[in-house]
């Protein structure tokens, strides 16, 4: 039987809906990062190879090799404890901002359209970057840059985040910081962008009509192949201002200049099929457990 509620408890029951989209995006996130985390170290060694060195890899599958022949295969899960320890803060923030955002901009039938989703996923992108991401990536990067140097420093995770602190300070963990901001920006924009206008698509007429999970997840699947081909080059400077050569770069643009000199507009899409098979899951798995958990939380509602 329904019972009315007031101000306090709708604020409550909100909240608890934000913390466990949160929560569920969070799992979701450390499941998808230990399955394919594998990607996500080939595209990063690919990225910070640079061809002046010249380039240590010939391709993905050289790259693979000489990790599992020189490090074995644990060599592949490199950096994986920094994305696992911040999979479900950013989560919480991406999900928490998009939501705050959206509510505050759908019209009066409670419809977001695609232009005012591709404004909250800015906001969403923004928000992580800045409190989660860039410190995130960073100490990824350095991890995974420091196996291959000839006397790698890093013993594990916590040793690692502060022998940076204490050379660096605090800034050592927000390298690359402006490239990440527009990176994730430009992701979360891209990604919300696409599903709101697929879910639109999908619904028509009727803002009630139930969408399939396999639906939501090649909605998804195709919300993140979109923001690879669209933000790769942000994500290769992200990655050489990440980097343990970072010092050679005195800004974003900076970066953006020497890589464009000295390596030409293909440098750009450096990791970009490893990215493309690593985001597309990603994102579905997380849309996925999204739309799943809100599906069982209007239910309780409407229950209540």
């Amino acid at each position: 039987e329904s019972t009315a509620r007031g101000p306090r408890a709708d604020q409550t029951s909100l909240c608890s809906c934000l913390s466990d989209l949160s929560s569920a995006g969070g799992i979701a996130g450390g499941i998808e990062i230990c399955i394919t985390f594998p990607t996500e170290y080939v595209k990063t060694q690919l990225q910070l190879d640079e061809k002046a060195n010249p380039p240590r890899y010939r391709g993905i599958t050289d790259c693979v090799s000489q990790t599992v022949r020189h490090h074995g295969v644990k060599g592949l899960y490199r950096g994986l404890s920094s994305l696992l320890y911040g999979s479900i803060p950013k989560s919480a923030v991406r999900f928490g901002v998009f939501e705050m955002l959206s509510n505050q901009m759908k019209d009066e039938a409670g419809k977001l359209d695609s232009t005012r989703g591709l404004v909250c996923g800015l906001g969403a992108g923004v928000m992580e970057a800045v409190l989660v991401v860039c410190p995130m990536e960073t100490i990824k990067v350095k991890f995974i840059h420091d196996q291959t140097s000839a006397n790698p420093k890093y013993r594990g995770f916590f040793h690692g985040v502060r022998e940076i602190v204490r050379t660096q300070g605090i800034r050592g963990t927000y390298q690359g910081l402006t490239a990440t901001v527009l990176k994730q920006g430009s992701n979360q924009a891209i990604r919300f962008f696409i599903m709101t206008s697929l879910r639109n698509w999908y619904k028509g007429d009727n803002p009630n009509k139930s969408i399939n999970p396999m639906i939501t997840g090649a909605f998804g699947a195709i919300a993140g192949a979109a923001s690879v081909f669209g933000n790769t080059p942000l994500d290769v400077i992200k990655t050489r201002m990440q980097g343990l050569e970072a010092h050679k770069y005195k800004s974003t643009m900076d970066c953006a200049m020497k890589i464009m000199r000295h390596e030409g507009s293909a440098a750009f899409y450096k990791g970009t099929v490893p990215r493309l098979g690593r985001v597309c899951l990603d994102v579905a798995i997380v849309f996925i457990i999204y739309e799943e958990v809100v599906k069982v939380l209007n239910k309780v509602w409407t229950s209540e």
